[in-house]
């Protein structure tokens, strides 16, 4: 490492916490991701452009409808349990625990149910097939399997156990590799692969699940979910503020980022949608190292300015940018001079048409991975509501332009509408982030030097 980096690093210890922690979950989103890639190459050879859309649509349907009734219970476990933490309140914490897998439980069971109901629509709409309506049920078993995910996830954040989680994210992505090898030597197809996701998600889910109970009980005893809700008396408004923002805030990015391949799917044909789901597996390589940074930043963030620390919060997120940044640019280039002949080699030439629309998703990316921790940032600093107020705009905004543009123009139109949304959407939040933060230190102008 060369001295002027490690000295820019030596020079905030939160800084080298988050990379730390970072580290753990870049191993294994490292590893995952090669895994993944592996898994990919197999899938799309196997299975062929048009089956290879039909994949992604769905999986992304289940998410999709899985992350609508959601409460992104990990954040709101990072911010509350982390405060009652911080303020020695150990019988709160357990108690916002308890209130957070309950509400988690519940909807998770309502999505679902919800899948179940909604799979014949996206097998006739979205696959262009209705005898694919039985592997959207089926598929929404990971849904029950994520029971508590959410909540585990964040308490396991919020404890540091990202060692933990890594392990844990590798465990996954082997078993999903190991069921879809088993696909591919027995010619079972799509629902060999589908099975495989299953299978493999699942023990992820259950996984966390297990390892966030245990945690829980190692911390607050055994008997923690005995806890009364009414501990949390009064809380209850401040909590379902910022629960519910950050469900609209989610549901409105379904629109804006996570529902690309369903857009795709209705408008036009499951070919193009296969060629947009390579171009996003293949953007994630891009994302990979980034992927962990706001989870870790959300919690050191949120210690932060419960200390009123706005020294180190300034400088973890410049440094922080500035690494994220740096990366982005370099990996960006690399695809737009490699893209053609690792899609070519790995692919098969079949699959060249996503590559366009590989180079525009990047643009995006470049700006979004840059300023990573602007949506967390937000939610640390007390404005839970502005990410959803913000989703709002660029999604009414982005339907429109869907509608109007992805019928004549395809796929390549819905890449361009999510690379804007991400430049737009990132940069108003950034400005109302630091005049945030400005007021925040002018009001409470504690300074913590380390």
């Amino acid at each position: 490492m060369p001295a002027s980096l490690r000295q820019f690093l030596s020079n905030n210890p939160i800084l080298q916490r988050v990379l730390k922690n970072s580290g753990y979950l870049f191993s294994a989103t490292g590893i995952s991701a090669l895994i993944s890639m592996v898994q990919g190459i197999i899938t799309a050879r196997m299975l062929g452009v048009a089956l290879f859309g039909i994949l992604g649509a769905i999986t992304v349907f289940t998410s999709v409808i899985n992350r609508f009734v959601s409460f992104r219970m990990s954040e709101l476990v990072v911010r509350y349990v982390g405060l009652h933490t911080e303020k020695e309140e150990p019988q709160k914490a357990a108690t916002v625990f308890k209130a957070a897998a309950l509400t988690e439980m519940g909807a998770s069971m309502i999505a679902f149910g919800l899948i179940w109901l909604l799979a014949p629509l996206g097998a006739r709409y979205l696959a262009k097939d209705p005898h694919t309506s039985i592997w959207f049920g089926w598929y929404g078993a990971i849904a029950l399997a994520n029971l508590i995910s959410e909540s585990s996830t964040g308490l396991l954040q919020i404890t540091d156990r990202f060692r933990r989680m890594a392990w844990l994210q590798v465990a996954q992505s082997l078993i999903t590799l190991i069921f879809i090898g088993v696909a591919y030597w027995i010619k079972s197809g799509l629902p060999g692969v589908l099975l495989a996701y299953i299978f493999g998600k699942t023990f992820g889910a259950l996984g966390y699940t297990y390892a966030a109970l245990r945690e829980a009980a190692q911390r607050w005893g055994e008997g923690w979910w005995k806890n009364p809700l009414k501990l949390l008396d009064s809380e209850w408004r401040e909590l379902l503020h910022f629960a519910i923002s950050t469900n609209i805030s989610s549901s409105l990015s379904l629109i804006n980022k996570d529902s690309e391949l369903l857009w795709i799917s209705l408008l036009r044909n499951p070919v193009e949608t296969g060629y947009y789901k390579l171009a996003l597996s293949l953007s994630n390589l891009v994302q990979m190292p980034i992927s962990p940074l706001p989870q870790t930043t959300y919690t050191e963030l949120t210690r932060a300015m419960v200390k009123k620390d706005w020294g180190n919060v300034r400088k973890l997120l410049k440094q922080g940018s500035f690494l994220a940044g740096g990366y982005s640019l370099v990996a960006t280039l690399g695809l737009w001079l490699l893209g053609k002949p690792i899609i070519t080699w790995l692919y098969t030439s079949q699959y060249l048409p996503a590559y366009p629309a590989l180079l525009i998703l990047l643009a995006g990316f470049l700006v979004a991975n840059t300023f990573y921790w602007q949506r967390v940032g937000l939610l640390a600093i007390g404005r839970p509501e502005f990410p959803a107020q913000v989703n709002f705009v660029l999604a009414m905004l982005k339907i429109a332009g869907i509608f109007w543009l992805v019928p004549k123009f395809g796929y390549l139109a819905n890449a361009g509408l999510l690379a804007g949304s991400y430049i737009l959407g990132v940069s108003v939040s950034v400005v109302v982030f630091y005049l945030t933060l400005q007021q925040r230190q002018q009001f409470s102008p504690k300074e913590v030097t380390p």
